[in-house]
C-alpha cells in the first residue's frame, strides 16, 4: 500500500498544483476588490473530506477543525465531502449538516466534479452571504494543516470598496461567484486528496517499521524460548544419565 500510495502522490500533486493555479487566481479578485462579509451574515461551511481511511488522522483533524469554527459560530450551516468527517460530525452536530456527498475521494478530482457540488449548493433553499470552503492543505510529505477558503454573496463582492476597479455586468455576477466556488471545492478536494495520499503512505510506512520491530521481538521470543526448552532438555538427559550411573 505504501507503494500504491506513492505512485498516486505523484499524479495527485500534479492535479493540486493545476487546481491551486485556478483557485488562487479566482479569490484575487475578491482580495483586490477588498470584499469583507457583512456581520450576521448568514455562513455555509464546506468540510472536503473523503469516504477513504488508512491515512492517519487527517479526517479527525479536519473535524476538529470543523467543531472549533461552530464554536466561533453555532448557526453556520455544513456541506459535507466524503462519508469519514460526516460519521465523525452527525455524532454531535447532525443539527448543522444541510447537505452530503458520498463516493469522494476515489480517484483524483475533477472540475465536473467540483461543479456538481456547487451546483446542489446553489440549490438549498437559503441563501448564504459567505460560503467557505474547509480543507487539509499541503505544506510537506509529512506535515498538513487545515486552511479556510472564502466565496461571497453577490451582494457581498458588489458592496467591496474596489468593485468599480472592476468591469463586470451584473447579470454576470452570479456566474463569477458561481464560478470562484466551483474554483474554490476543485481546489480544496485536489488538495485534499495529495495531502491523504501523501499521510497514507506515511501511515502504510510506519506501519511496516511497526510490523517490522514486532518480527524482530516475537523472532527474539522465539529464539530465547527454544534455548530454554533446549536447555531444559539437556538438563533432563544429563541428570537421567547421571542417576542411571550412580545406580
Amino acid at each position: 500500500m505504501k507503494v500504491v500510495a506513492s505512485t498516486k502522490l505523484n499524479r495527485a500533486m500534479r492535479a493540486m498544483n493545476e487546481s491551486k493555479a485556478f483557485g488562487e487566481t479566482s479569490n484575487k479578485v475578491y482580495e483586490e476588490a477588498e470584499t469583507k462579509v457583512p456581520q450576521e451574515a448568514k455562513t455555509l461551511i464546506v468540510v472536503a473530506s473523503s469516504d477513504k481511511g488508512l491515512c492517519g488522522g487527517i479526517h479527525s483533524a479536519l473535524s476538529k477543525a470543523t467543531r472549533k469554527k461552530l464554536l466561533d459560530n453555532p448557526n453556520a450551516d455544513l456541506v459535507i465531502l466524503g462519508e469519514k468527517c460526516k460519521a465523525q460530525l452527525q455524532r454531535e452536530k447532525s443539527q448543522n449538516i444541510v447537505l452530503s456527498f458520498g463516493n469522494v475521494g476515489k480517484d483524483i478530482p475533477t472540475f465536473t466534479e467540483a461543479q456538481t457540488v456547487a451546483d446542489q449548493i446553489f440549490q438549498l433553499p437559503k441563501q448564504y452571504d459567505n460560503i467557505e470552503v474547509l480543507f487539509n492543505t499541503y505544506l510537506s510529505p509529512v506535515s498538513y494543516d487545515q486552511k479556510t477558503i472564502q466565496t461571497y454573496s453577490v451582494d457581498s463582492f458588489s458592496e467591496s470598496a474596489n468593485f468599480s476597479a472592476f468591469e463586470i455586468d451584473d447579470e454576470e455576477l452570479p456566474n463569477l461567484r458561481e464560478f470562484a466556488l466551483a474554483n474554490a471545492i476543485y481546489w480544496a478536494l485536489a488538495e485534499g486528496h495529495a495531502c491523504e495520499q501523501s499521510a497514507r503512505r506515511n501511515a502504510m510506512d510506519n506501519a511496516s517499521k511497526n510490523a517490522g520491530e514486532m518480527i524482530q521481538k516475537f523472532q527474539i521470543l522465539f529464539n530465547r524460548t527454544r534455548q530454554a526448552v533446549i536447555t531444559g532438555e539437556l538438563v533432563e538427559i544429563i541428570t537421567g544419565a547421571a542417576a542411571s550411573e550412580e545406580s
